[in-house]
């Protein structure tokens, strides 16, 4: 907690980038929050676990926000939300369970990966043309099992993911927007419960992520005072970020926000492999 004003600072920034940018927090919070983890002594088995999962509980606040704002302007499909939402907390439990099995350097490597493919749709803004209508609730159920595994192995509202899905299904681009942020709070809850109970289990013994004892404020792999300070000030820079979409260089912002991610990716590898060597 002497960082506490580090976790305020990733909040500002967080909220500010997700306003003005529409891009959700994890790029930044998990290379940030386990830089963190590893400069306070958590055990090299945690830290990547521990990012993951206070990422993707700090992100419910600005999800429900983003979710509540679309819905007043009458751009989500809740339909589509209904049919695919039990795949989206199915596979996002499981894959918040399973990585708890995993190691720091394979979640590295894996969120490192994903956010190189974000950087590319954004410096190349990439959006796939609409090509088909959409398909049945069995394939929308299988669809959102996939996009809420992925989004809680790299702790996202699952937005790089939903939105061209929905695009290349014949959805509006504003439609495709709205709905996604609408799915992306049963990934932040799924995501936030699976990561608890995960690191409780781990804790106790019945899985095996590490041995060591999880730091004081956790709730399973969940540290709660990071996600309170982070969210409460991500609540406020947010509306500061859309206000300002309208009077800059959006467009450039996004590339310069890419080369960030890709950064702020590799110097994360790096450092959980330095801190397992």
């Amino acid at each position: 907690m002497e960082l506490w004003w580090v976790y305020l600072l990733l909040g500002g920034a967080v909220g500010f980038f997700a306003g003005l940018l529409g891009v959700g927090g994890g790029g930044i919070m998990v290379p940030v929050l386990t830089s963190i983890f590893i400069a306070t002594g958590v055990a090299p088995g945690q830290q990547v676990h521990l990012a993951l999962a206070t990422s993707m509980a700090a992100i419910i606040v600005t999800s429900f926000a983003s979710a509540r704002s679309h819905h007043r302007h009458q751009a989500v499909l809740w339909p589509v939300v209904w049919r695919m939402s039990p795949g989206i907390v199915a596979g996002t439990l499981l894959a918040a369970m399973l990585a708890a099995l995993l190691s720091s350097y394979y979640l590295a490597l894996f969120f490192c990966i994903f956010m190189f493919y974000v950087a590319l749709q954004l410096l190349l803004n990439i959006k796939p043309k609409a090509s088909r209508t959409l398909p049945g609730t069995a394939a929308l159920v299988g669809t959102g099992f996939g996009i809420g595994g992925i989004s809680a192995l790299v702790a996202i509202g699952g937005g790089s993911l939903t939105v061209p899905f929905l695009t290349w299904c014949n959805v509006k681009m504003q439609q495709a927007i709205g709905t996604s942020a609408a799915l992306g709070l049963p990934i932040a809850i799924s995501g936030t419960l699976g990561y608890a109970l995960s690191g409780w289990l781990s804790s106790t013994g019945h899985a095996s992520a590490s041995d060591a004892v999880l730091p004081w404020g956790c709730i399973g792999y969940v540290y709660l005072p990071a996600v309170l300070l982070i969210s409460v000030v991500s609540a406020v820079t947010a509306p500061l970020g859309v206000q300002l979409a309208q009077r800059l260089p959006v467009s450039t912002l996004k590339k310069i926000f890419a080369l960030l991610l890709v950064s702020l990716s590799a110097k994360m590898l790096h450092s959980v492999l330095t801190a397992a060597v």
